[in-house]
């Protein structure tokens, strides 16, 4: 109670405070008693090197006649499992807009995908992340229709700021208006729309909707969710006269959640999404026990990009050697593609102007599209709309070269101190879909294409395909990974600068040491190891020197046999 009052206090004054401290923990309280069997669940990230995610759409692969979610766990039973423990699905409710992203009411599955027993289904067998879309909610929405007709308690529920408001500092995500008039029971208001019209940002400076969202939370967890994604989380609050973006009363809105799921279902972790400058998005570690468990490591993406449009490993070595955790109960997660695009606000002071240029004009060049932000200079871009396999390889490139790019890629992924997580999209090496952008006019489109699950067996059953080799590829990788003790997500890692063409990173548990070296470049690379190292694959000695081919990636191991 005392701290739950501490968070409130920060956010609402001592008063406020006083009076909603005792409803949030009761309702914690009354949670806990309903499912003793979360509250006596160890800790969040009491994991091991085997945890991997794959981040997928509920109707990622459809057949006729079934559920998506049931398609979906047959896919994951037949060509995933055991090399992915758990599976991240992208938003599952009724929704009107951005698939998924516009939600009509977060307590229901869309029925089109299924119900609540396929999602509770798919939780028996694997870790299972949901996505909590907390910041702002459909139009459509019972909230939004009762703020429309002026009802006690929704005509709060959504954030009305103002004329006097400063706005003038706020930091936009998109070129749509910030305030969109809606006509209702009150007359004419203008509500605040981050992200588009459709999507009407919930009112943070009212308990209710804050309490609204725990339970909300708390509601995901008794499903089945062992980690939840806090989408958007950095834009949840409003001042006036601020960015309105990663305010420290966001932060304390998240130290609440970690508060009470702390107290109520301590293996849930929370996992944070902030596309934005590194610095402000490792913040949310907090101390590293007081808010989120795991930080999407969103500069990776287009460090990652740039290291092989480049052939050039340098910016990413500099950025990971100084990557740091503020202790055990923290990890990054590790992803390279996203069902959105590839930001480019987190390489913000690590990348110089030109090369975020050079990775715009080579995104183009390859068939992808650029999405823009407003700013006080004019339209920036703020992320890269391609698939990542189109992302690294330029139109016309060999089957071959192109798989061992992606494969490359990833490794580097895999081997960096975290928890990895593959969208299926680079799973199967798929191109831009340039159809479903030019139906949609949705940038995003390219990398979203749905399939129906003849067209995957068709692929994966074809050892020679795209898609197979590159299941294979990462499965032998997650194979490797799950089998060294050195890899545990909070190992400790040492980069290591081993020249332009190279990444490397060294990982450690106790006695057990590892090594992975990637060459990024188009040109074969020389890595001196010194002795003692072994090939993680066969156990062989690989003596005092490893040649690399273009785009390979070693894993050593060091000791004895």
């Amino acid at each position: 109670m005392a701290r739950l009052a501490e968070h409130l206090a920060f956010l609402y004054g001592p008063a406020a405070a006083e009076r909603w401290a005792p409803v949030f923990a009761e309702r914690i309280e009354r949670f806990a008693r309903a499912h003793p069997e979360l509250a006596r669940r160890p800790r969040a990230l009491a994991t091991t090197p085997a945890e991997v995610w794959l981040i997928t759409y509920g109707d990622q692969v459809t057949r006729e006649g079934e559920a998506p979610l049931a398609t979906l766990a047959r896919f994951m039973d037949r060509w995933l499992a055991p090399a992915f423990s758990g599976v991240h699905l992208l938003p599952i409710y009724p929704y009107s807009s951005d698939d998924g992203f516009s939600v009509i009411d977060y307590r229901a599955v869309d029925p089109h995908l299924g119900g609540w027993n396929h999602v509770r289904a798919l939780a028996e067998r694997y870790a299972l992340m949901l996505d909590a879309v907390i910041n702002h909610a459909s139009q459509a929405s019972a909230w939004f229709q009762g703020f429309l007709r002026c009802e006690e308690p929704y005509r709060r529920y959504f954030l009305v700021p103002p004329e006097d408001w400063d706005t003038s500092r706020v930091v936009r995500p998109r070129t749509t208006p910030l305030l969109t008039e809606f006509q209702t029971a009150c007359g004419p208001k203008r509500v605040w729309t981050t992200f588009s019209a459709d999507q009407v940002d919930l009112n943070y400076r009212e308990p209710k909707v804050l309490l609204e969202v725990l339970e909300l939370l708390l509601f995901y967890a008794e499903c089945g969710a062992r980690r939840l994604r806090l989408d958007a989380i950095g834009f949840v609050w409003k001042e006036p006269g601020t960015t309105c973006l990663n305010l420290p009363q966001t932060h304390e809105v998240v130290r609440l959640f970690r508060t009470a799921l702390d107290a109520a279902a301590p293996e849930v972790a929370l996992v944070t999404e902030t596309n934005v400058p590194h610095a402000e998005n490792v913040a949310y570690f907090g101390s590293g026990e007081d808010e989120a468990q795991l930080v999407y490591n969103f500069a990776l993406p287009p460090l990652v990009l740039h290291a092989f449009a480049r052939g050039d490993a340098r910016a990413l070595t500099r950025w990971a050697a100084g990557l740091e955790l503020p202790g055990p109960k923290a990890a990054f997660l590790n992803f390279l593609a996203s069902h959105d695009g590839i930001g480019l606000r987190p390489v913000e002071g690590i990348l110089p102007p030109e090369e975020v240029a050079f990775l715009v004009e080579r995104t183009l060049a390859h068939g992808g599209e650029v999405s823009y932000r407003d700013t006080p200079a004019g339209p920036a871009p703020y992320e890269l709309n391609t698939t990542w396999y189109d992302a690294l390889n330029p139109p016309g490139t060999p089957e071959a070269l192109g798989v061992r790019r992606l494969l490359a890629s990833h490794a580097i992924m895999l081997a960096l101190a975290g928890l990895p997580a593959v969208y299926v999209h680079a799973l199967f090496g798929t191109p831009n879909w340039r159809e479903g952008y030019a139906r949609s006019g949705e940038k995003r489109k390219l990398n979203r294409r749905k399939f129906r699950e003849a067209e995957v067996e068709g692929w994966l059953a074809n050892p020679e395909s795209r898609p197979r080799r590159i299941l294979e590829g990462l499965k032998a990788r997650l194979t490797l990974r799950a089998g060294h003790p050195a890899f545990h997500p909070a190992a400790p890692q040492r980069v290591l600068d081993l020249g332009a063409g190279l990444f490397a990173v060294e990982r450690e548990a106790g006695a057990e040491r590892a090594l992975v070296l990637v060459n990024v470049s188009a040109a074969a690379q020389r890595a001196a190891v010194g002795p003692g190292w072994r090939d993680l694959r066969t156990g062989a000695p690989v003596g005092d020197e490893v040649v690399l081919e273009p785009y390979a990636d070693h894993w050593l191991t060091w000791g004895k046999a």
